[in-house]
């Protein structure tokens, strides 16, 4: 809600979300459900990103399953985890900004591949479909290397380039970790982390931030505190 009422509510803003909408919060029903609402009124005016919550996997762990059980129903759940595999993973912006919620991978070599992407899809374990919702990128590896999580890779600013040059893109805008001010560029500013959730969890005293781009494809940031509890 204070996204809308900061930056301005649809139709009056147009809006690309990079997923993650469910799990790690008190209220992810109300969240998932106002966001669907905003795409059924105002479709060309809200744009709806998967993230790797967005998978029965995922949130049948972190929270969405035991909200959706405890306050609705199993069946609601998979109706939900059904529409999620409906998601689309990536989106481009006149061209040139390249969004999704993860990262590149090795197997990404032309965007062409993602029109290949046939849905609905459950989320694969390895492959570029899986680094779009879970890769990393990192200043500690030449190339590619491992990631944390376990799952996809970490990529690195040489990588990046040399996938941005190839493909005719100016910027990869996507999501996937916390960072203190509520965006982080990577590499020379080639890469941006958007992460919108303040005071994430509780516990990490983060800004959020949303960003903006204009027609001329400028992109400003606002950012947005974390609310003092009274």
């Amino acid at each position: 809600m204070r996204l809308f009422e900061i930056n301005g509510y649809p139709p009056n803003s147009k809006y690309l979300f990079l997923g993650d909408y469910v799990d790690r919060g008190k209220q992810s029903i109300e969240t998932i459900c106002l966001l669907l609402a905003y795409k059924i009124k105002y479709p060309k005016e809200i744009y709806l990103l998967r993230g790797n919550h967005e998978s029965a996997n995922v949130c049948k762990v972190y929270g969405f399953y035991d909200e959706c059980k405890k306050r609705l129903s199993i069946k609601a759940w998979k109706n939900f985890c059904n529409l999620f595999d409906h998601l689309p993973f990536t989106a481009i912006i006149d061209g040139k900004i390249l969004c999704m919620h993860g990262g590149i991978g090795k197997e990404l070599i032309n965007i062409s591949q993602l029109k290949t992407i046939k849905r609905p899809l459950e989320i694969p374990d390895n492959g570029f479909i899986c680094d779009l919702l879970w890769s990393d990128p990192s200043e500690s590896v030449v190339s590619w290397g491992p990631n944390e999580r376990g799952v996809s890779c970490t990529f690195s600013p040489k990588v990046l380039e040399a996938f941005l040059e190839k493909n005719d893109l100016d910027l990869i805008c996507r999501a996937h970790q916390v960072v203190e001010e509520g965006y982080e560029f990577f590499g020379d500013q080639i890469l941006v982390t958007i992460f919108s959730a303040p005071n994430y969890l509780g516990e990490f005293d983060n800004n959020g931030a949303v960003m903006q781009v204009d027609s001329e494809l400028l992109c400003s940031f606002q950012i947005l505190n974390p609310l003092i509890k009274k």
